[in-house]
């Protein structure tokens, strides 16, 4: 069975300024997701499953949807932070998703088989659906608790406009052993990739090291996994209006009680992303490149 790609797009692009999942930036108006499922239809995956917020489905169908019909069969899941288990009631002031662990919960009625899930405003590079297409497709029937991630070669991921964030990857035999958020990763006076930790010391960073950006391979179980722990998640946190039900944290959690394996697959594509304003150009300029280059056709579908 053909894995399926799962499709984070409900969040609000508050620091874009607008809805950037419909943001044409192709040389034809092409989205950032339109280039991540035709590189996923190329890779192997048979399904895609957006999960979006309801109150801009009909955008969605028109300028997105209507693009994959006869390429590959698309479904749509709704993310509403009123969409909580039984006993709990959202509180009325609450307006902030619940987060990424929270959206892929959406999916869980429609998805049954192996699975990615990646964010819908992130390149990814074909490379990077190839590795994970072929991870998911190699597993055995009814595998359980084989999870596996993209690891980026954080050289591979620098802004060009400034400093990032990103999941540093600690592995051990090409397996995750835990993930460890950083902030303000940036290039130093040598051009070398560094950032400072916790004590305020300056940590650097090799070019090669891996970096989780959010592309996760999952087999169904991770959804029971997921709603367990969104309960005592919530338990603990539903009446703090900014927290959130991250994938990582959950993954670590796993990880760190031997319930599950996470492999890091690793890749030579190149990440690059829109998330404030002037980031935009940068990308078009890109993608036109690309183009250009042969590695993808004048039209994508």
């Amino acid at each position: 069975m053909k894995p399926t790609l799962f499709v984070l797009a409900a969040g609000m692009g508050s620091r874009y300024g607008g809805l950037k999942q419909l943001d044409g930036l192709g040389p034809h108006g092409e989205t950032i997701m339109d280039y991540s499922i035709y590189d996923a239809i190329k890779s192997g995956f048979g399904k895609v499953v957006f999960v979006i917020r309801k109150d801009f489905e009909a955008d969605f169908r028109e300028k997105i949807l209507s693009k994959y019909e006869g390429h590959i069969p698309v479904e749509v899941v709704f993310q509403s932070v009123t969409d909580l288990p039984e006993g709990f009631t959202c509180p009325p002031d609450r307006v902030k998703p619940w987060g990424t662990n929270h959206a892929l919960l959406m999916g869980k009625n429609v998805i049954n088989e192996p699975f990615a899930i990646i964010n819908s405003d992130d390149y990814y590079g074909r490379n990077s659906f190839e590795v994970m297409a072929a991870e998911l497709s190699s597993l055995p029937t009814g595998s359980t608790r084989h999870y596996s991630m993209v690891g980026f070669k954080v050289g591979n991921t620098m802004s060009e406009s400034g400093t990032v964030s990103r999941g540093v990857c600690e592995t051990s035999d090409g397996v995750l052993t835990g993930v460890v958020e950083r902030t303000a990763i940036g290039f130093d006076e040598q051009y070398r990739i560094s950032f400072t930790d916790e004590n305020a010391v300056v940590q650097y960073l090799d070019f090669d090291t891996p970096v989780s950006m959010n592309f996760w391979g999952f087999t169904p179980d991770y959804f029971e996994y997921s709603e367990k722990y969104f309960v005592q998640f919530l338990k603990e946190n539903i009446n703090k209006p900014k927290s959130e039900f991250f994938i990582p944290t959950l993954v670590n959690d796993l990880v760190e009680k031997g319930e599950a394996q996470v492999k890091v697959l690793t890749t030579e594509s190149k990440w690059f992303g829109v998330t404030y304003s002037a980031d935009r150009q940068g990308v078009v300029d890109k993608f036109a490149e690309l183009h250009a280059t042969g590695v993808y056709p004048e039209t994508l579908f």
